[in-house]
Order: C-alpha cells, then sequence, then structure tokens
C-alpha cells in the first residue's frame, strides 16, 4: 500500500493558536501596509513620519507626497537632523522584493527610533493608485485590478 504524501500547506505542523497569534501581533507591530499608510495620512493627526529610504534617483523618479528623503546611508548622519524621536518612523523602499525598507528601519531601530516598515513599497502605492510625487509633479494613476479594488477605498480587510 502507497501512502500518500501531505499537502504541501501540511508537509510543515502549524502552530498552535496561542503562538500564531503571538506571532501575528508582533509582525503587526513591525509592518504597516499602504492601504492603512494611506488612510492615516489624510487625517488631521498623522502620528507618524512616512520615509523614503531609496536614493536620489528613486526619489527624483516617484515618491509618496509627504514623505521624508532619508537614503539608509544618510541615516548614521542625518536622522537627527529630519526626524523627530517622539514620533514612530515608517520606512518604505521600492517593493516587496526589495529589503531596504527593512534595512532603513533596523539603521532607525539602532538609533533608538521606534519604527514600522510599510510592507509593499513604492510599488504597491504606485498599484493601489495612489498619489505620486516627481519631478514634473504629482501625478496618480488607476489602480491595478489584480492588486487593488477599483471602485472602493480600501480592500475592507
Amino acid at each position: 500500500m502507497t501512502e500518500t504524501a501531505p499537502s504541501p500547506v501540511l508537509r510543515t505542523p502549524f502552530a498552535a493558536p496561542s503562538e500564531a497569534a503571538a506571532y501575528f501581533a508582533a509582525r503587526l507591530a513591525f509592518q504597516t501596509d499602504v492601504a492603512d499608510v494611506h488612510a492615516s495620512m489624510q487625517s488631521a493627526d498623522v502620528g507618524f513620519v512616512l520615509v523614503d529610504s531609496r536614493g536620489a534617483a528613486g526619489w527624483q523618479q516617484g515618491h509618496v507626497p509627504g514623505a521624508v528623503h532619508l537614503p539608509t546611508a544618510d541615516i548614521p548622519t542625518r536622522a537627527a537632523e529630519v526626524l523627530d524621536p517622539a514620533l514612530l518612523v515608517v520606512t518604505y523602499c521600492w517593493g516587496p522584493g526589495c529589503d531596504g525598507a527593512t534595512r532603513s528601519a533596523l539603521a532607525l531601530a539602532q538609533l533608538g527610533y521606534r519604527v514600522k516598515e510599510m510592507i509593499g513599497g513604492i510599488e504597491y502605492w504606485i498599484r493601489e493608485g495612489l498619489p505620486v510625487a516627481g519631478a514634473t509633479g504629482t501625478e496618480q494613476r488607476a489602480p491595478d485590478p489584480l492588486t487593488s479594488p477599483i471602485n472602493a477605498a480600501s480592500c475592507s480587510c
């Protein structure tokens, strides 16, 4: 008799519910997403500063309006002059295939800043149809229907 192999999902044992709850709560303490950052930036009391950690070329190509440009390499020498240590810092970089926002978040945390990473980066900001500031002004494209709801303010998750 041939034994059936478990599905790929079940090959690795799953965590107990209490362990899963601790993991997901911790993950939310370290990360936020594009939709939540955008919604927060529309409010009167944002409560954080958004940092674009990319280099000059990326910043000039397009960035989130209202973000502060602080490339990762400049954090040790410039963070104190451009960031309020009383505010949470949210970092972003190119997108999910880039860990530049993670590196900048680490550098800021090592300097004593409270920090979260905006998952998705500028890529998902653009794909969700949110405004982008650049050398020629601010532009906004239609949302990518494969990554964002077309006629809704959020995914309602």
